[in-house]
């Protein structure tokens, strides 16, 4: 790869990779099992769990502390960077501190900077859509394009002449990081507190002031409906994009930690959409069949019933509470909490089958408070947390966007610090 991948300017030159970092590829996909998979154990880090330059990872897509152990050499550690290395090459990110000891998943790949190389600045070139496009470029692959060691070892990275302005640039960088990553930490910290205070209050550990009364254990089936998702022909009715014949699809990947994200959304025919299947503000999405038996059940509640529209796949199910079962907001938070888990736990532990069918979603069981007002406020306490946990969510994609627009300036050389 001999060409710059763009024009260099005055003073920058063109470093091969190689020359600034190493390389490691994830472990083959026969290296786990099914069995191997465990709820909050080490995470591994895949294309899916790279969402904005960040690593995100699903405590659902984890192994065994002693499995890890084993397979150390994979392990993640601070300011490595950590990229996709199937489909998506767009998807990389600097490892910080804390997530040291994640695992790199079969479908990633480790660069390691060497000593005195800033993976901020490496990272930001790594994810500029230009590289992008080279790399892509000078993939293998024809259904997925496959990223290997050759093609990152040949890219050719601009970088500033002068080590002093390297060093300005890298310190720039990491100043932005620092503040996206002070964000992570407020946001984990107010999600931990939210867990709390969710299993404290939904199964009456604590009661808000002024309530005393009755709990009964209900039914998800005497508090709504299972829906199951469009079925299509992924070849036929697929957009990347959207069309006045499409509407946008939420699958399995869309649901993390509790949250639908709405970033790499599908479009699929309109015509393959049943009304129902028409998401509404408070139905909660569930993974209702995957290949990895960690992913199935998780869930997220949609709450974006005013804006544009949305349905869900073929995997998917989706609980709609019925009107005037329960208190507006109440169900939904059931889906989060460790009861829920538990019941999951057990249904999947007893069959060989990675699929919940709509009738033992309908089947689960929780206690509730049987008067609708104290149902409200478990709500509106809950609720709260999560437009706190929101705000800063917004806060926190203002700051990725300075970062990244700090990128573009700064390394094509239009502004120059020194």
């Amino acid at each position: 790869m001999n060409d710059a991948t763009v024009q260099a300017p005055k003073g920058w030159k063109a470093v091969p990779l190689a020359d600034l970092a190493s390389f490691r590829t994830g472990p083959f996909g026969s290296t786990f099992h099914k069995s191997d998979y465990r709820n909050g154990g080490v995470p591994l880090i895949n294309p899916s769990h790279i969402i904005d330059g960040e690593i995100v990872p699903d405590e659902q897509v984890a192994v065994a502390p002693d499995l890890a152990s084993r397979l150390s050499v994979f392990a993640l550690r601070e300011n490595d960077i950590v990229i996709g290395r199937r489909g998506d090459m767009g998807r990389c990110a600097v490892v910080r501190s804390h997530q040291a000891g994640f695992l790199c998943g079969t479908g990633s790949m480790i660069v390691r900077p060497r000593p005195g190389v800033s993976p901020e600045l490496l990272q930001a070139f790594l994810a500029s859509p230009k590289v992008i496009a080279k790399i892509e470029e000078n993939s293998v692959g024809t259904t997925m394009i496959n990223l290997n060691q050759g093609t990152l070892s040949a890219l050719e990275i601009l970088l500033p002449g002068s080590e002093h302005r390297q060093q300005a640039i890298a310190a720039a960088l990491s100043d932005a990081d620092g503040v996206v990553a002070g964000l992570e930490r407020v946001i984990a910290k107010k999600r931990l507190i939210k867990q709390g205070a969710m299993q404290d209050l939904l199964t009456a550990r604590r009661r808000l002031p002024g309530f005393s009364g009755e709990w009964e254990v209900k039914r998800l089936g005497s508090l709504g409906v299972c829906l199951r998702g469009v079925s299509y022909d992924g070849s036929a009715d697929l957009f990347e994009t959207e069309t006045p014949d499409s509407i946008m699809l939420l699958r399995a990947n869309n649901v993390q930690n509790g949250e639908i994200v709405y970033s790499d959304v599908q479009h699929v025919r309109k015509e393959r959409v049943k009304p129902v299947q028409c998401l509404k503000r408070g139905d909660v999405l569930v993974c209702m069949a995957n290949g990895s038996r960690t992913l199935v059940g998780k869930a997220g509640v949609f709450w974006d019933g005013d804006g544009p529209a949305y349905t869900f796949g073929a995997f998917m199910g989706c609980f709609r509470p019925a009107a005037g079962a329960a208190a507006d907001g109440y169900v939904p938070f059931l889906f989060q909490s460790d009861e829920y888990r538990n019941q999951l736990n057990v249904i999947l532990s007893g069959s060989a089958i990675n699929n919940l069918a709509p009738s033992q979603i309908l089947g689960f069981s929780f206690k509730m408070p049987v008067d609708h007002s104290e149902q409200q406020a478990i709500a509106a306490v809950l609720s709260d947390m999560d437009a706190e946990i929101q705000t800063l969510g917004s806060r926190l994609t203002k700051a990725r966007a300075v970062k990244e627009g700090m990128m573009q300036i700064l390394l094509t050389g239009r502004v120059r610090l020194v």
